[in-house]
């Protein structure tokens, strides 16, 4: 039998076919809804929501998008954002730490102990609370991995057992004064950044995406692979930072950036890039979404969990130490009340999965920004706490739910 055997054209991954969409200015925003349409929906619907946020308590009270006040929001969001920046490490794997709010508390207690009662520098009492939190993440990482126990379960336990020691450390008096006018309690309610600082920091995005999109395309180019235009990377690069300056310089308008809204972002940039762009942060990703197959792929679960429960608890830690900066105290309220809650509500409102798998350090930010925007605004309006209670309970279950149409849009469009 003689002929030529025709070769069947190489099959596209998704990879390829989203690259090619990508080759133009114009390409970048049709690959853009066709990202919506197949559910990848990323952090849309939390800056719709944010959006709507805000122009609504502007309507009511003009003095909600005011710098000043926009300067205080940042303050009060950066010690719950970097609290609720541990929850997206638990979730990622598709667990939860229920024991966040109470660990921030006894850190805070901790610090007071350790450096007004017990004299100890300041920065020394700091590392040992956050050390202690990881001590926890630790426990709860060997209750998992060795003895089964569901994470909701032991960190439940950790909450309460946790509590008690905060209560025990702060003794009769309840609370501890930080000094004030000392640098820590300083940089929690008065540092902010110079001018020019602010305006160079919010320049390094930009660059940031320019570079690193130039060597995407170098890249591509070698393997002979599609790439995407110069033009789409040059603009999306030019837009951002463009966005960035001008909220900069109306924030500038009044007192400034915060050096600890600041230290929060630095926080959230680098875990983003260890999730994105580390084989730990893969591995992350990959034991959310399937823990068997995680496993046969040669990933080591248990240290993956592990070191998700203990970068929880540090951060856990390290927002109550902030928290206590902020108040210039450390009492038996700290970490109780809301603060568990809006740290998870938070990461899922941002837009990480509850189903573990998928989602972003930069949850954390957009999340805490919502929730302390509801806050904030109910506060300027006048109006009862429990509005801000409902309204959040609300916005969280509306996350909960485009996530799962969004997941089972996803799956849909995968099959077809």
């Amino acid at each position: 039998m003689t002929g030529t055997i025709k070769q069947a054209p190489p099959l596209l991954d998704r990879s390829d076919v989203r690259v090619k969409h990508e080759t133009g200015i114009g390409g970048t925003v049709s690959a853009f809804f066709e990202r919506v349409r197949s559910g990848d929906l990323g952090s849309l619907p939390v800056v719709v929501g944010l959006a709507i946020i805000w122009t609504v308590f502007a309507s009511l009270n003009p003095i909600f998008l005011s710098s000043n006040n926009l300067v205080n929001l940042l303050f009060d969001a950066s010690t719950v954002g970097v609290i609720s920046l541990g929850i997206v490490c638990v979730l990622m794997v598709g667990e939860i730490d229920l024991s966040v709010g109470s660990i921030s508390g006894f850190a805070s207690a901790l610090v007071g102990t350790l450096w007004v009662n017990q004299g100890w520098p300041v920065a020394l009492a700091i590392v040992a609370a956050v050390a202690v939190g990881g001590l926890f993440g630790c426990l709860y990482a060997l209750l998992f991995n060795r003895l089964g126990m569901p994470s909701f379960v032991s960190t439940l336990a950790g909450l309460l057992a946790v509590l008690g020691m905060q209560l025990y450390v702060l003794g009769s008096t309840g609370s501890i004064n930080l000094p004030y006018g000392s640098p820590v309690v300083n940089f929690g309610q008065l540092l902010v950044m110079p001018h020019y600082v602010s305006y160079t920091l919010a320049a390094i995005p930009g660059i940031v995406m320019l570079v690193t999109g130039f060597r995407t395309i170098a890249r591509r180019r070698a393997a002979n692979l599609s790439a995407p235009s110069a033009g789409s990377i040059i603009v999306r690069a030019v837009a951002i930072t463009l966005v960035l300056e001008l909220i900069v310089f109306y924030l500038n308008q009044d007192r400034g950036i915060p050096w600890m809204f600041g230290l929060f972002v630095g926080l959230v940039m680098t875990m983003s890039y260890a999730l994105t762009r580390t084989k730990w942060g893969r591995s992350m990703t990959a034991v959310g979404g399937n823990r068997e197959a995680a496993r046969r792929a040669g990933i080591n679960v248990r240290r993956i969990y592990t070191s998700a429960f203990v970068l929880c608890s540090m951060l856990a830690a390290f927002g109550g130490v902030l928290a206590a900066a902020r108040l210039a105290s450390a009492s038996q309220q700290a970490g109780t009340g809301d603060v568990n809650l809006n740290a998870i509500a938070a990461a899922v409102i941002g837009g990480t999965s509850l189903f573990g798998g998928r989602g972003s350090a930069y949850s954390a930010l957009l999340g805490i920004v919502v929730i302390q925007s509801i806050a904030n605004g109910l506060t300027l309006l006048d109006l009862s706490s429990s509005l801000r209670y409902m309204i959040t309970g609300a916005v969280l279950a509306i996350a909960v739910i485009v996530d799962s149409l969004a997941r089972q849009s996803r799956v849909s469009h995968g099959r077809a």
